[in-house]
């Protein structure tokens, strides 16, 4: 079973023997793979043009163009539906606020300025300590609000670096 909120709105989506029943009702649909997210769809004898616009699998949250208007689908299957009742949330969908240095050491390079936006894994500095350049990498994807250090920069461990 999955919930799923499209455009705000809640759906209870069960899988069925390669079909789906949504909010207690069968799911008649054709559907045909077109290329690399591009879809087309026959429900209710009417066709649909179908669009993978964006798909965050971390967050499940995705953005389908359907006929040209967007839509933005969330999906929940039952793990994170019972994390949520026990009051636990999805730790990848937690938001970061800033990048803190994890030992003391010398900033010999900054990858990132102001406003810049960063994806999970992306290097954001290099810290040289006892030696050897570690390169710190962003946790998750965010938009850089200020950087705290600049190159030459002398830091301690649990100093703010780069808030987001």
């Amino acid at each position: 079973m999955y919930q799923t909120k499209i455009n705000g709105k809640n759906f209870e989506v069960v899988p069925d023997e390669g079909q789906f029943v949504i909010n207690g009702e069968p799911f008649q649909w054709d559907l045909k793979a077109i290329s690399g997210g591009h879809f087309h769809i026959l429900y209710k004898n009417k066709s649909y043009n179908a669009e993978v616009v964006k798909a965050d699998r971390a967050s499940k949250t995705f953005q389908l163009k359907i006929n040209n208007k967007l839509h933005t689908v969330e999906v929940k299957d039952k793990f994170d539906l019972l994390l949520e009742k026990m009051g636990m949330t999805n730790s990848a969908s937690a938001k970061i606020n800033n990048v803190k240095a994890p030992m003391p050491g010398l900033v010999i390079d900054l990858k990132v300025k102001s406003g810049d936006t960063v994806k999970a894994g992306d290097p954001l500095l290099i810290l040289e300590a006892m030696k050897m350049e570690n390169i710190l990498k962003s946790p998750a994807e965010a938009v850089v609000k200020n950087v705290k250090v600049k190159k030459g920069d002398s830091v301690e461990k649990g100093q703010v670096l780069i808030e987001f």
